[in-house]
């Protein structure tokens, strides 16, 4: 059964957001990105993985709401088959819209889309880091 493993959030200053989730409800830091698309941090209570993302520019962030819009941004389910579970969301209304990076081998692949109301979510073979 696939997993819901991973929740995004889109803040403005994604250190201040990850230093109040730690320090007021332990979560572990497992991971920082500063990629072309969003700086962010990451931290897990160990079972999901929990982003806070600064997107660089609205195209970016793949939403109308733009780069600067904060709060929930997407999540990310993992799946034992990234073409199946991809046929399976174009068959049923969902569209594909970017692989990150674009190499599926890569620890942190992942493939964006967006369900038949426009909601993005995320698919993995592998998951997110959740420091184990």
């Amino acid at each position: 059964m696939a997993r819901i493993q991973h929740i995004a959030l889109s803040v403005p200053d994604p250190e201040k957001a990850a230093q109040f989730y730690e320090t007021t409800f332990g979560l572990k830091r497992v991971g920082e990105t500063h990629s072309p698309l969003a700086d962010g941090v990451y931290l897990t209570d160990g079972v999901v993985n929990l982003a806070f993302l600064k997107y660089r520019t609205s195209e970016a962030a793949g939403t109308e709401r733009g780069k600067d819009y904060v709060g929930v941004h997407h999540f990310g389910i993992q799946v034992e088959d990234l073409d199946e579970s991809g046929k399976k969301i174009e068959e049923r209304g969902g569209s594909f819209f970017m692989d990150l990076p674009t190499d599926k081998s890569t620890l942190d692949y992942e493939a964006k889309y967006r369900d038949p109301f426009g909601v993005i979510f995320d698919i993995s073979h592998k998951g997110w880091t959740l420091g184990k």
